[in-house]
C-alpha cells in the first residue's frame, strides 16, 4: 500500500482545480486514491504562488457552476407532485430538499464569489431628520464652539 501523494506535482495540482471547478469539494477529492490530505494541498497553497492563483480561479469557477445548478435545480419541477389514489398531491419533502439545495449553494456561492454572488451591502448617512450631513469644524479655543 502506497503513502498519500506529500510532494508538489502540477499534474495533481491540475487535476485538484479541475474537480473543484466542477463542483466536487475538496473535502471529497482529497478522500480520493491518489490524493493528498487537505492539510498537505492547504501547505502548497502556502507556498506555491501559481497553484494558490489556479486554486482561486478554480473556486471562482465553481461559483459559477453552484449558480448553474441553481437554475436547475428550481426550474425541474418533475418530482413537485406524486401520485395517489386519491389523485395527485405536492410532494413536500421533494419540495422542501429543493429548497434546501438552493439555498446551501446560494450561501455557498456568496462566500466563494462574494463580488459577484453576494448581498450588496450600502450604508448611507445622513444628519438629523433625514437631512443632509452637517459638519461642523471647532478651532481649538473657539469661544463659541
Amino acid at each position: 500500500m502506497t503513502g498519500r501523494p506529500s510532494s508538489f506535482t502540477r499534474e495533481i495540482a491540475d487535476e485538484i482545480c479541475e474537480r473543484l471547478a466542477e463542483g466536487e469539494s475538496l473535502r471529497s477529492i482529497c478522500r480520493s486514491d491518489g490524493m493528498p490530505v487537505q492539510a498537505t494541498v492547504f501547505r502548497w497553497l502556502s507556498i506555491d504562488e501559481a497553484f494558490l492563483k489556479q486554486y482561486a480561479r478554480a473556486r471562482e469557477a465553481q461559483a459559477d457552476r453552484l449558480a448553474d445548478e441553481i437554475l436547475d435545480i428550481a426550474d425541474d419541477s418533475s418530482h413537485d407532485t406524486e401520485s395517489t389514489e386519491h389523485g395527485d398531491r405536492p410532494n413536500n419533502e421533494w419540495i422542501a430538499r429543493s429548497r434546501l439545495r438552493v439555498d446551501a449553494r446560494k450561501w455557498l456561492a456568496s462566500k466563494m464569489a462574494p463580488k459577484k454572488y453576494g448581498d450588496k451591502v450600502t450604508q448611507e448617512i445622513t444628519g438629523g431628520g433625514g437631512g443632509a450631513l452637517v459638519v461642523k469644524i471647532v478651532r481649538h479655543g473657539d469661544e463659541n464652539a
